[in-house]
């Protein structure tokens, strides 16, 4: 039995596009896997610590989603880029403030400053947002970023502050 076009498509909480082929959102639930289905999604970022639910890697399975688990505390380290894995969804538990953290860090290296990246970091994270994320966001250095990154697999986004 067909479900109503409605209920299909039920994003995860906190969901948005953050750039081309890169989405963010809180821990997607069984009800959201058919939104992320239509994204044509190859690949999942998560930041928690957990273990990721087995329903969850049954569908990531099933529709040949790769998994990169990076579990960190609060407010750590970035993330790598590699286009190779778009599109992705990078989330956490509510996608707030580590998906925050990371998403700021990414919005450096788009030549954001920093008044739009904190409106942006708080308005998901609201009504929690966290003094110490926005300075961790606002101490990143985007340069350390440049020398790990292979040219070859780069994004093609025209708004990356590429040093070269």
């Amino acid at each position: 039995m067909s479900l109503p076009y409605e209920e299909e498509l039920i994003p995860p909480g906190n969901f948005t596009m953050v750039s081309t082929w890169v989405y963010r959102s809180s821990f997607p639930k069984k009800k959201n896997f058919p939104f992320l289905k239509k994204l044509g999604l190859k690949s999942i970022l998560t930041l928690i610590l957990e273990d990721y639910p087995e329903q969850n890697k049954k569908f990531l399975e099933a529709n040949n989603i790769k998994l990169f688990q990076f579990g960190i505390a609060g407010n750590k380290e970035p993330f790598v880029q590699n286009q190779r894995n778009h599109p992705i969804l990078i989330h956490c538990n509510k996608g707030k403030h580590r998906t925050g953290c990371l998403v700021g860090c990414l919005r450096k290296l788009q030549r954001w400053t920093h008044t739009s990246i904190f409106d942006e970091y708080r308005r998901f994270s609201s009504p929690k947002s966290r003094s110490m994320d926005q300075q961790f966001i606002e101490l990143f250095d985007a340069s350390q970023v440049w020398r790990l990154v292979d040219r070859n697999h780069l994004p093609k986004w025209e708004e990356l502050d590429v040093p070269w």
